[in-house]
């Protein structure tokens, strides 16, 4: 008995001598596959937490309420008193009509979808005094008291805005667009104030101020549908839920080239569906957000749980982007069957951060991705940006997975600038192919970055 429990121990010893190298390679190969199939495995149970509110069948015609769609006439008391009537009444749809209906901010409650037939046009104010008194809101990450959203909710539930027609915030560098050039000392006050801790109430900002106002803002709301309509020129950021849970955001058109006019930035939110939309925009297509620096640790929520799919992606600083403002962090992100196609368009995906902002970024998954060209990489981290390496919270990212992405061009395939004591980990591509790249991969302060069947300029890179 002993000899034989001797022998099986020299076997066993033999056996591993051979094969354990290979089955650690193995493992090694093996793991991050099943990481990425397991990270899409849980889009389902995402969905499933995510559902459009239902309206009861009653109409609330903005027109009974005094609008007149010549596009002169002001209809702002219109659009309020038809919403507090849907309100009142339990709930239903506010119809804009054929027309043209200029308003200043328009706010809605619980149970009121706000519905735009193809033939209107809501055409927003471009006097900030018509966007006051001031609401509680974010600028950049930090919380503040400031000039409503073209479009506000605050802590209501059930809210829509859907429909074919247009919403127009009629910005231009005649107006809002032209505060970029004079608003330097507001926004340094803005994130003075956040980083010492202020009281949100206390910091002010509208009259006389240069803060702009975002297009729509559902703020600390849930159960949000945005379905079919138009925007364009916005002041700043088109669609930005704040702090919201089940948001659909679908086949929408968002056309804006102005300073910051990103097409849709969920942050701090859960349970986000973006799918069949349009995006050609002056900034990020979308941006995934979650407060900023000492303010966002204050607030410290994520964004989590965010499916998009089946978008176009024109022009734009990124199609999907993660940050800046992302000191909360974000978690679980799925990206799939996107087209991005535009020499004005600058990366596909995107993570910019530094050790000021901190924050998190973990479990991010791309696939089906076809990519035209992009002017600079195809997937960019960047943990220099902004105030780059000069504070005490070296941000964490990790678990980036990319699947079936393709580029017909760009200037680098990856561009990734992390720290060598926090770096960027776990970086998966597989079956990806980048073809007309113009220079050598930036790997900086990376650890466990796997390429299976990755192509550069038609070599293999494994």
């Amino acid at each position: 008995m002993k000899r034989r429990n001797s022998k099986s121990l020299r076997d066993v010893a033999v056996i591993s001598g051979r094969f354990l190298p290979a089955l650690f390679c193995l493992i090694l190969l093996v793991g991050p596959a099943c990481r990425v199939n397991a990270g899409w495995e849980q889009v389902d149970e995402i969905l499933s937490k995510i559902s459009a509110p239902q309206f009861p069948d009653q109409n609330f015609n903005i027109t009974d309420y005094g609008a007149i769609g010549d596009g002169q006439t002001d209809c702002t008391e219109a659009f309020k008193k038809a919403i507090s009537a849907a309100n009142q009444a339990g709930g239903g749809r506010v119809v804009v009509g054929a027309g043209s209906f200029l308003t200043g901010p328009i706010h809605l409650k619980s149970n009121v979808n706000l519905h735009i037939l193809e033939d209107a046009v809501i055409k927003f104010s471009v006097d900030p005094n018509m966007y006051l008194p001031v609401v509680y809101t974010r600028f950049e990450g930090v919380e503040c008291m400031n000039y409503s959203p073209l479009i506000y909710a605050y802590e209501q539930e059930n809210i829509a805005i859907t429909g074919k027609g247009t919403l127009d915030g009629q910005a231009s560098y005649e107006n809002w667009w032209r505060w970029t050039k004079s608003h330097g000392d507001d926004v340094r006050r803005s994130r003075e104030q956040g980083q010492a801790g202020v009281l949100v109430q206390e910091r002010v900002f509208g009259a006389g101020r240069k803060l702009r106002p975002n297009m729509i803002q559902p703020y600390k709301c849930k159960n949000i549908l945005i379905e079919g309509v138009t925007f364009r020129n916005s002041p700043m950021w088109h669609i930005h839920p704040v702090l919201s849970t089940n948001v659909t955001v679908r086949n929408v058109k968002v056309i804006g080239h102005g300073p910051n006019n990103d097409g849709c930035n969920p942050e701090s939110c859960k349970d986000v569906l973006i799918e069949g939309c349009y995006f050609d925009t002056g900034d990020d297509c979308i941006a995934i957000k979650a407060g900023r620096n000492n303010d966002g640790r204050r607030v410290n929520v994520p964004s989590e749980n965010i499916v998009i799919r089946n978008c176009q992606m024109k022009d734009g600083h990124g199609g999907v982007v993660i940050g800046s403002e992302m000191t909360g962090g974000a978690i679980n992100v799925f990206a799939e069957n996107c087209t991005m196609d535009s020499p004005n368009l600058d990366r596909a995906l995107r993570i910019k951060t530094n050790s000021v902002r901190g924050g998190k970024v973990e479990n991010i998954y791309i696939r089906n991705v076809t990519i035209g060209q992009v002017a600079e990489a195809v997937l960019k981290i960047n943990f220099y940006y902004g105030e780059g390496d000069t504070g005490e919270y070296p941000p964490t990212v990790r678990n980036i997975n990319m699947e079936n992405v393709t580029s017909k061009k760009s200037r680098y395939a990856l561009s990734i600038r992390a720290y060598d004591r926090s770096p960027a980990t776990d970086i998966h591509l597989k079956d990806c192919i980048f073809d007309n790249v113009d220079r050598d991969n930036i790997l900086k302060g990376v650890k466990n970055l796997i390429l299976e069947n990755v192509k550069i300029n038609s070599k293999v890179q494994n």
